[in-house]
């Protein structure tokens, strides 16, 4: 009874100058069970099936990533009693002076835990239980359900989940606590405090040299990632970059604090001004001894950054893309003559095709919804129907022409035999207004190749800066532009598309058809367009060839589909990327804070020292603000140059999504790491402060 006595007071006594560390548990334990408790949240919606199949993958994603966020928040939890055993050696030595023994030690710091974790606990779920009734408000804004049956949602199953995964951590800091306890001597916890933490002096020149070949790696690792994007031929090679700027972080880090303190004593003006040689050897001595510390919060801030910029950035140009690339409500495409095309795919489709069947696929989309379904034509009005085009002797390869060889060698990888695109200009002007995109004139021997896929579009430009001419049924083309032209034919969430070519409308003739599409929109109310358009799909004719073959055969995409997986996916990508952002980003700033607190613990007597010879509160106060801030900033600096280069990464890899809304992703994620690491950095420097004067009153 005396040991949870004494826990108690304990918690109590630690809690004004600790408040970072409770409120992280806190702050970690309701970011959990919010991001668990979805689920709950999401069975209220009124969604159609597809967004129902989308939350359902979200979940079962979430909870993926809750392990992994259970391991980080595991980390933290263990890194901070790490420093706050350290904050509490002297005690530690007093009670072993008193008599108490190691073993009765370890039972009152299993008390604390206990307590902790439970005030954490309960606390942390109520605020979770609180903030996920307004999560429920951005959950059912981000799939546009109607909310007209929400009501308050307490999930038992997040609840259970963050008590099973806090438990384990919890109980993974009472191995720890016990196993720092079982090794300590009383010399050493009584005089831990007067120990100065000894600044070794590296070889300059060695520190230099590191910092050199750290920089040049780093450099190479920025390259490959931008400009050199092209190298990076498979998956597994991604590693290098990645692997390289991991290790070069950590020796940059090493190679400063070898060179930070010599570097500022040459500023002799600067480092003798007021107390800038005190912080300057703090800093110096805080970069010498936590070379990994700030290496893994570099790492995690650069995440932090790339995650949270790339999803917030898909979110906001799907967004955009809908409300350019969806301009009618429905969409068929059809494959056109599969018997020809035997003789130039060489797939048997006789296997397959009845007589009926044959006959049918020489028949456009009108014709045959009328052979099967007037109704469903008699629902759709401003109806436009056209034709693209495929021939055997036109593919990837004869289109690049003297650039081919060159780019083989960099995209070897690539299948340059598919056969290319066709359209009419007619046909195309006729849809490009729709789809708010410029329309063309072409001579009678020009054509303009259309992409808006970015990561083709480098590609195709070399084959045009060539001046590539295109053979037609014998005759030659010259492109009228030496750059791909912004455009696209089909309706879509993303940018697809990879190179379409516009040709004169006698260029082609219908013995080549590949596709016919046809858009239009529903005449009907928008209640009664959602149920037309669910509907659709069973309603279109059902031959023996669209069922045997999936290659072929009509489809169908209608505004709403394009809208509900965009939107499922869009917000699947933003919640995952807000988890984990989130998460790194509270986990770097705390562990930055619990650093700096018992830095501050620790060093009582320097800051004493210095009232002692007359320096000011003020002065005292500047001094610690700037070493705190330069603690701060020196992860996120590195952090901020590592994320220019891995946001054109991500970039380049989720290009198809566009990156419109790039900008205001960055500044969105400007703001989380300015709320919230800027928070602990205030929070640190007050509690710091509050620290180093409470010895002063005795």
């Amino acid at each position: 009874m005396m040991l949870f006595k004494l826990s108690f007071q304990n918690i109590k006594k630690s809690f004004k100058d600790y408040a970072i560390y409770f409120f992280t548990l806190i702050l970690g334990v309701a970011i959990f069970y919010i991001f668990n408790s979805l689920e709950s949240q999401t069975i209220l919606l009124n969604v159609s099936s597809r967004t129902q199949e989308m939350i359902a993958l979200m979940m079962n994603i979430l909870s993926a990533v809750s392990i992994f966020v259970a391991f980080i928040l595991g980390f933290l939890i263990i890194y901070a009693s790490r420093f706050l055993m350290k904050r509490r050696n002297k005690e530690f030595g007093i009670y072993l002076t008193l008599g108490m023994s190691k073993r009765s030690i370890s039972k009152l710091l299993l008390f604390e835990t206990i307590l902790i974790g439970l005030i954490s606990l309960v606390v942390g779920i109520f605020i979770g239980v609180f903030f996920s009734q307004i999560m429920s408000v951005f959950v059912a804004n981000s799939f546009e359900a109607d909310m007209t049956n929400f009501t308050f949602v307490f999930s038992n199953s997040a609840m259970l989940k963050t008590i099973f995964y806090f438990g384990i951590m919890y109980f993974c800091v009472m191995v720890f606590n016990t196993i720092s306890v079982s090794k300590c001597k009383l010399l050493d916890l009584l005089y831990a405090n007067r120990k100065s933490e000894t600044v070794k002096l590296k070889n300059p020149f060695l520190c230099i040299l590191v910092f050199l070949i750290s920089l040049s790696g780093l450099s190479y690792a920025y390259y490959l990632v931008t400009a050199g994007i092209e190298t990076l031929q498979s998956a597994d090679s991604i590693f290098l970059p990645i692997g390289l700027g991991i290790v070069t972080t950590f020796l940059i880090f090493w190679s400063l604090s070898g060179i930070f303190l010599r570097i500022a004593k040459q500023m002799k003006k600067s480092y003798f001004h007021h107390l800038n040689s005190f912080t300057v050897r703090q800093v110096s001595s805080k970069i010498n001894t936590t070379v990994f510390s700030m290496g893994f919060i570099t790492l995690m801030l650069f995440f932090t950054i790339c995650i949270l910029s790339s999803a917030l950035s898909i979110k906001n140009s799907m967004t955009n893309n809908l409300k350019t690339m969806v301009p009618f409500d429905v969409q068929f495409v059809k494959r056109m003559d599969l018997e020809r095309k035997k003789t130039i795919t060489g797939t048997d489709y006789d296997t397959f095709l009845t007589d009926s069947d044959r006959f049918d696929t020489k028949l456009n989309i009108l014709e045959t919804l009328e052979r099967s379904n007037k109704d469903l034509i008699a629902d759709l009005t401003d109806i436009i129907s056209f034709n693209t085009y495929e021939y055997p002797d036109l593919n990837f390869k004869s289109t690049l022409g003297s650039a081919f060889s060159k780019i083989q060698e960099t995209y070897y990888y690539m299948n340059f035999d598919t056969m290319e695109e066709l359209v009419r200009i007619s046909d195309y002007n006729r849809i490009a207004q729709y789809f708010h995109l410029p329309t063309y004139e072409l001579q009678n021997d020009e054509y303009i190749l259309l992409a808006d896929f970015d990561g083709l579009k480098g590609i195709r430009n070399e084959g045009l800066k060539a001046k590539t001419p295109i053979t037609i049924s014998g005759k030659t083309y010259y492109p009228k532009y030496d750059s791909c032209q912004n455009g696209f034919i089909y309706m879509s969430q993303s940018h697809v598309n990879s190179g379409l070519f516009l040709v004169p409308d006698d260029a082609v003739d219908d013995n080549f058809r590949e596709n016919n599409i046809l858009i239009a929109n529903y005449t009907g109310s928008s209640k009664e367009e959602k149920q037309f358009t669910e509907s659709m799909v069973d309603s279109l004719p059902n031959t023996s060839y669209m069922k045997s073959l999936e290659q072929s055969g009509l489809s169908v995409s209608t505004k709403i589909s394009i809208y509900e997986s965009s939107i499922g996916l869009s917000a699947m990508v933003t919640f995952i990327g807000l988890y984990l952002g989130i998460i790194f980003l509270i986990s770097s700033a705390a562990i930055l804070a619990l650093k700096e607190l018992s830095e501050s613990t620790d060093n009582k007597t320097r800051f004493q020292m210095l009232r002692k010879i007359g320096v000011d509160e003020k002065m005292i106060n500047q001094a610690l603000f700037r070493q705190i801030a330069i603690f701060f900033l020196f992860p996120l600096i590195f952090a901020i140059i590592h994320s220019i280069f891995g946001i054109q990464f991500c970039n380049y890899i989720i290009e198809t999504f566009g990156n419109e809304k790039l900008l205001q992703s960055i500044l969105m994620t400007s703001f989380f790491l300015i709320f919230i690491y800027g928070g602990y950095f205030l929070l640190t420097y007050m509690c710091s402060k509050n620290i180093i004067k409470e010895k002063t009153r005795y």
